[in-house]
This record gives structure tokens, sequence and C-alpha cells, in this order.
């Protein structure tokens, strides 16, 4: 009886050894569970903790949608805010709209994501059976000899002509085509998140163009000011010399002091030449046919505060980071397209159709032919290939995780710069303004000082040259302050938390 209970059971018994060696070889090859690299976030950003940290906030992005505590993987594809709608600057919308539509980068960028998710779905088509037809005839003669006829002997030639219907299909047994499918949608989101890092790449790139370029026409207004004073001076000084009041010594100082101004004035106007040159080509423009209309950085009145949210949603919003989220997960589905290349691959072919001497007999029921095959592949000896491959996308997922720490770190340490950046420069910028006010006040004394011949003309040479200097000073920061706006609003992926309107900008 024990033999008998023992023979009946061993049909069970294989069936379970076999479904647990079936687990076992699934298990193996297929790709491991992505898991997110754990990344130290801080509780909030360094630099964030003393101005803004105490000014009331509310987390809305520059078209008023608000933002939302998100979650990794989710937030990059939500629309980003027109963020420069923020400077209130028409000229500026218009510029940035324009280079939308025309910058050479950004329709590289796009076409790539195009390729990428061509790629994808041609990954998505091994899904599927793959369906043909085949139409054709041929004429073929067949030598005596071949047909075990003498040598010589006349052999007729014939026709054959052909339709067909094919069929084939690969039976995904251990996860590999669902595995390249995995990848290549990784792959093209990645490459979707990089063409949005692009976007806001070029919106950065025109914003402080634009504002580099309007801070060298206000310092070129400041230049030609100071240049009118300086001709002022020579023609002064040319009567009084002609009155004998002065000496040769004033007169050539002040006219090597207009000449110093005017070169000045000359160099900064290359300057302004070069920025306009660079925003034609960002607007995808040649730079002869594009002309940037003068208008001068008067204050920093018009830029928006922007206080930096929850460190945890810059993980969200960076499309950089999003690229290289992406990249992790495609790395990580790629090894389990190189563990599968070491199991059996099961491909079942099908074929039916007709065959005959005339083409108007193809369809007929007696010139049916069909074929049902399967095939079963598996590597034996490889030397080592299959398992180098497996290696080496280990080595590229490690590879990919290092980077995305890198990119996380980066995006840190560039809204903490930029976030310094806009401390520092509001605290230049309130020195420089009393600065300013004084060095006004310093060179009208010393003007009225030398005109009642109490001074010498070097104090109110000196006078003037510090006033002059001060208010270049002032217009660059207002300049510099415009620019790291832009770059923070760039470090923060193109959102952040506005101010409640009656916060005023610094």
């Amino acid at each position: 009886m024990t033999r008998i209970a023992a023979q009946r059971a061993a049909p069970a018994l294989r069936t379970a050894l076999t479904a647990m060696a079936a687990a076992v070889l699934l298990a193996a090859c297929a790709a491991p569970e992505f898991k997110q690299p754990q990344i130290e976030t801080p509780a909030a950003f360094k630099e964030a903790q003393g101005e803004f940290q105490t000014r009331p906030v509310v987390q809305t992005a520059a078209d008023g949608t608000r933002w939302k505590q998100g979650q990794t993987g989710m937030a990059e594809r939500q629309a980003r805010g027109e963020w420069w709608l923020a400077f209130n600057d028409p000229a500026l919308n218009s510029l940035i709209n324009d280079a939308t539509q025309a910058n050479a980068n950004l329709a590289i960028a796009a076409a790539r994501v195009k390729q990428a998710r061509a790629i994808a779905g041609i990954a998505e088509a091994d899904r599927t059976p793959q369906v043909g037809v085949n139409v054709g005839g041929q004429r073929n003669r067949a030598s005596a000899v071949s047909l075990g006829m003498p040598n010589g002997a006349p052999v007729a030639a014939s026709n054959v002509y052909q339709a067909n219907l094919t069929a084939s299909y690969e039976v995904d047994l251990f996860g590999r085509v669902a595995a390249n499918v995995s990848a290549s949608r990784s792959d093209a989101l990645a490459v979707e998140a990089t063409y949005r890092s692009v976007l806001l790449s070029l919106q950065a790139d025109v914003a402080q163009t634009y504002f580099q370029l309007r801070a060298t026409d206000a310092e070129l207004a400041t230049l030609e000011q100071t240049v009118r004073l300086r001709e002022e001076s020579v023609h002064v000084n040319q009567r009084r010399y002609d009155l004998g009041d002065i000496g040769e010594f004033d007169l050539s100082r002040a006219r090597t002091e207009l000449s110093t101004v005017r070169a000045e004035a000359i160099g900064l106007q290359r300057q302004r030449a070069n920025s306009e040159h660079a925003l034609a080509v960002l607007l995808g423009k040649p730079a002869a046919s594009f002309t940037a209309s003068v208008n001068p950085l008067q204050d920093s009145g018009f830029l928006p505060v922007i206080p930096a949210g929850m460190p945890s949603s810059l993980l969200e919003r960076r499309p950089d980071i999003a690229s290289a989220q992406r990249t992790m997960e495609a790395s990580n589905a790629r090894i389990g397209v190189a563990k599968s290349a070491m199991f059996p691959a099961l491909t079942l072919n099908a074929s039916g159709g007709g065959a005959s001497d005339t083409f108007s007999d193809i369809f007929r029921w007696s010139s049916r032919s069909w074929l049902l095959g399967a095939l079963m592949s598996m590597p034996i000896i490889d030397g080592g290939r299959n398992k180098a491959a497996v290696s080496r996308s280990e080595a590229q997922l490690e590879e990919s995780v290092a980077t995305y720490r890198h990119s996380v770190l980066l995006a840190f340490a560039e809204v903490e710069d930029n976030l310094a950046g806009l401390r520092i420069l509001s605290g230049q910028t309130q020195q420089i303004d009393a600065a300013v006010v004084s060095a006004r006040r310093s060179a009208d004394l010393a003007q009225k000082l030398y005109d009642a011949g109490r001074s010498s003309y070097l104090d109110l040479l000196d006078a003037q040259r510090n006033l002059a200097a001060v208010e270049r000073n002032a217009v660059q920061l207002r300049g510099n302050r415009a620019v790291t706006t832009v770059a923070l609003i760039r470090a923060l992926g193109g959102g952040w938390g506005e101010v409640e309107p009656q916060v005023a900008a610094n």
C-alpha cells in the first residue's frame, strides 16, 4: 500500500518540483525590485532660515496655481508656472515666447523626445505577435542528375507561385520583453525630463541675458551722464584758462578725464553688442538681423521675492533630477534583460497559404500548405559573455545611482548659492544706495568749493570720480540681483513660494 501511495504521489511531487524550479528560474532572471536611493534632505535651506523664513509665504507658482506636497516621480510631470510673468515685463514675456518657438537647442531636445518615444514603441511591439504576408513566384529547372536521371536527360522547367500568411511570437518566459519595455519607457521619460530641463535653462538664459543687457544699458546711461559732466568741465576749464584764472595743468586733467570716460563707454558698447548677439542666438535669429531696444534697468523694485519652499519639493520640481531618477529605473530594468539572456527563449512560428504551378490556383483548397513550429534556444557555452553583460548592467545601475545623488547634492548647492547671493546683494544694495547719496553730496560740495577757489581741481576730480564709481556699482548690483533672482528660480526647478502682495522687494 505504501508503494502504491508513493507511486500515486510521484506525479504530484514532480509537478510541485517543476513549478518550484520554474519559479526559481523566473526569480533569477527577473529585474531586481527598484529601490529609491536614500537622500538626506535637510529640514530647511540653510540660507532661507534667516531673512526668508520670517516672511509670510504662500506656496504658489507664478501663474497662481498652488504647489502641493508632492511625491517623488509624480510632480515632475506637472505643468510649470510661467515664472517670468512675475517680473511683469512684456518685453521679457515676448522674448521667452519667441525663444520657445525657435531655439535650435530646444528643437534638438524635442527631436530626441520623439526618438525615445519611437524606441519605446519598438520595444512595445515585441509584446504582440508579428504577422506578415509573402506573395511571390519563381521559375526553376533542376539538373537531370539531381533528379536521379541520366546525365543529359531532358528536364522541363517548372513554375511555383506562393502566397503565405506568417506569424511569430516570442513567449516571454523569463521577462526579457517586459524588462526591455520597462527600460525603454524609463528612457523615454528621462529624455522628456531632459527636454524640460533644456526648456527651463533656455527660459532662464533668455531672462538673464535680457537683464544683463538692461543693466549694461543703465551702466551706459551712467557713463553718458559722466561724459556730459566731463565735457562741461572741459568747456568751463577752457574758458577759465583763456581768462588766465587757471593753469594748463587743470585743463589737461579735465581733457584726460573726458577721454578716459569716453573710452570706458566705448568698451561697454562692445559688451552690450555681445549680450545682444547672445540673445539673438537664444531666440533662434541671426545676430545681424536682431536689435534689442535700449531699456536701462532703473531699480530693483520689480524683482519678485522668492523664498525657498521645503527642500523635499526640490526633488520633485527639478527636471534634471527627474531625468536622473528615470535613468536609474531604466538601468535597473536592464539588469533583468541581461539576466534573461542566460535562460531559454521560446519562439512560436506559424504560416499558412497556398502553392501552385499556376497563379490562379494558389487559393484552391488543394493547393493549401501550412506550418506550425516552436523554437527553444538557450546558450550553453558563451565564454562568460552573458555573465559579463549582467555585471555591466549592474555597474551601470551603480553609476546611475551615483549620478542621481550628485544631481541632488548639486541642486541643493545651487539653491543655497543663489539664496546666499540674493541675501548678500540685498545688503550690498542698501549700503551702496546710502553711498550714492553721500557721494552726490560730496561731489556737490567739491564743485562749490572749487568754484569759490577754496579747493583744487584734483579734489573736485576725486569727488566726481568717486560718485561715478559708486553710481556704476549701484547699477551693476541691480543687474546682479536680477540675474541671481532668475538663477534661483532655475535652481528651484521653475517654481517657488511666492510672498504675500504686501511684502515689497528690497
